[in-house]
Formats: C-alpha cells, sequence, structure tokens
C-alpha cells in the first residue's frame, strides 16, 4: 500500500517510486485523498486506488480506525510519502508489518524502516526523494509519466466543444500562495498577443483569479478567453491539458501533470526552485530569474519557498514579462 502525497504535483512525482515498485513484482494499492486519486488512475502500475475519506486537519482515529480494519489483513508492505505523522497512522492501525517513510514528526515508532529526512540545503529533487523510498540507487533520472486514454480524451474534449491543439491552457493558479502565481495582468496580455484561443484552468478557489484575466482579455478580444475554472472535474482538466497546444503555468500541480502527459510547456518559477521540483519534460521551459545572468540586480532572495513576498515586491515573478514568454512558446 502507498500512501499519496495531499498535493496533485507531489502525487504526479510518486510516479516514479511506483514503477520501481512494480517493476519487482509488487501489487500497488495507492490510499489517496479525493482530490489526488484521479492522478493514479492515469498510472498503469496501480492495480487498486482507494479514497481515503478525511479530511484536512485533525488525527480523525475513528475514521482511520474504520477504515483501518477494513484493510487488515491486506498488506506486507506500506509506503508512506508524507512526512505527516497522520500519514502513517492508517498502515500502523491496519497492521501492515513493515512500514516505509522518512523520519519527522515523531514517527520513530509508527515506521519499521526509516530514512532520515536530508537537510533542506542538500535535499535532492522531489521526485529521487520519493523513489528513494523504494530503495532505488539509481532514481536520479526518474521522469514521471501519466497515460491518458484518448477515448476519455476525446469524450471531455467534445463534452467541452474543444478541438485537439486548437487552444493554449493557462493554469494561472498555484494552491501554495501568492509568491508562486505570475501576475494575472501579465497572464491577460499573453494571451492577447497568442493566436490561438486560451483556456483558463484551475479550482473553483481559483475561479475569480481566472475570471480576472479572461475579463481582462475579452475586453479588448471578445470570446478569445474562456474560464474553466471550477467547471470541470479533474480528470476532464487533465484531458483539456493532454490536448492542448501549449500550457503555459506557475509550479503548480498542472504543470506536472503537463509534464507527466509530454506537453509543450512553459513553466514560471518564483518563491520556488526548479532544482527542487522541475518539470521534467523534454519539451518544457523553465522561466526562473534567479539562474538568468543578465538579470539585474541578481535574486539574492531566490528562493525563499514562502507563501507571500517577504520583502513586498515579488519582482521574482513581476519582472518576467509576457514578451520573455512569448519567445519561448
Amino acid at each position: 500500500m502507498i500512501i499519496a502525497p495531499q498535493w496533485i504535483g507531489d502525487a504526479v512525482m510518486t510516479e516514479p517510486l511506483l514503477r520501481h515498485l512494480q517493476g519487482r513484482g509488487e501489487r500497488l494499492t495507492v490510499g489517496a485523498l479525493p482530490w489526488v486519486a484521479p492522478v493514479y488512475r492515469l498510472m498503469p502500475q496501480v492495480a487498486e486506488v482507494i479514497e481515503l475519506p478525511f479530511a484536512h486537519g485533525g488525527l480523525q482515529l475513528k475514521a482511520r480506525g474504520r477504515l483501518a480494519r477494513q484493510l487488515a489483513g491486506r498488506f506486507d508492505m506500506a509506503y508512506i510519502c508524507p512526512n505527516s505523522l497522520k500519514s502513517a497512522l492508517l498502515p500502523l492501525l491496519a497492521g501492515i508489518p513493515k512500514r516505509v517513510g522518512y523520519l519527522g514528526e515523531a514517527r520513530i515508532g509508527l515506521l519499521t524502516h526509516r530514512l532520515k529526512n536530508p537537510p533542506k540545503a542538500r535535499r535532492p529533487p522531489m521526485v529521487a526523494f520519493y523513489s528513494a523510498l523504494s530503495g532505488a540507487t539509481d532514481a536520479v533520472n526518474d521522469r514521471p509519466q501519466l497515460q491518458m486514454n484518448a477515448a476519455e480524451v476525446d469524450t471531455a474534449l467534445a463534452a467541452l466543444d474543444l478541438q485537439r491543439g486548437g487552444y493554449d491552457v493557462f493554469a494561472p493558479g498555484a494552491e501554495y500562495g501568492p509568491a508562486k502565481r505570475w501576475p494575472t495582468g501579465h497572464f491577460a496580455e499573453l494571451a492577447q498577443r497568442l493566436e490561438l484561443p486560451v483556456v483558463l484552468l484551475g479550482s473553483a478557489k481559483e475561479r475569480d483569479l481566472c475570471e480576472e484575466i479572461a475579463d481582462l482579455v475579452n475586453t479588448e478580444q471578445p470570446g478569445k478567453c474562456r474560464n474553466l475554472a471550477g467547471e470541470t472535474s479533474l480528470a476532464q482538466a487533465f484531458s483539456v491539458t493532454a490536448a492542448a497546444n501549449c500550457l503555459v503555468s506557475n509550479d503548480s500541480g498542472l504543470m506536472h501533470v503537463g509534464a507527466a502527459l509530454g506537453v509543450r510547456q512553459v513553466a514560471i518559477f518564483g518563491s520556488s526552485s526548479p532544482l527542487h521540483t522541475p518539470p521534467l519534460n523534454d519539451r518544457a521551459t523553465v522561466l526562473w530569474l534567479k539562474n538568468d545572468a543578465s538579470y539585474q540586480p541578481p535574486l539574492d532572495c531566490a528562493p525563499c519557498f514562502e507563501r507571500e513576498c517577504p520583502l513586498g515586491h515579488t519582482r521574482c515573478l513581476v519582472d518576467i514579462t509576457a514578451a520573455n514568454v512569448l519567445l519561448k512558446i
């Protein structure tokens, strides 16, 4: 059993781990929260996905105990991807004899096979971090891969009146916070300068953010920009991304989905680092002013990994122009 991370991007980055495990003959069941579960349905090595009925916050011991009783006796091993204490409780309560995970949050008694957490300054890219749970020593070049059924993609496109390759996708949100979000005005300017229509994807919480972009674009070019944030299922959003001409995004879950699907993309980084969570895709271009020698003054503050810019300027994102991105599309 694999206990999945709670973020879409992290879930994508666990795919090579699952490939290592399946490659040595293990039958894989993934326990994932409902908003992450669709990612694992795009991984052919996963035999079963169990949607975990847990909410954010709290140990929810009764709910975990009920599910643990249903799972008792089914599994020989558990691989626990998150570092939290509560993520290690279900395998313990279910009596899974071998439980593998990283040390953290006082989990020493919950795990039978413990990996030391690397110091933040020397932490490897997240894909390799997850792959190490399998014991793999050749994980440096691992790249996540997702597989979509062509008929399912066509069905989703037909329902949304979209044509393969006939649009570009923008994913302007980033769940973590504004220090990872390229300004809406920049997204709008880029949309106005592109030849193809633009489809905006995101969660219901990002609906207003996307609507701001759509309003700016459609005021000048009516019908050019379509806001689907909060209007699609996650599976539909994956289909729309898979069939796009190009994806432009922040460092977000959809960035990793697009990379794992092999979509041509431009990924814009601000407070986070492409050295840690890059889009592992030969067709991806990363824009990050931290490693741009021509950008002055240098971004000594990056990457800060903060939700909001601690200095109040967010120039790591503001100073990436629509023209900069257009050159990479």
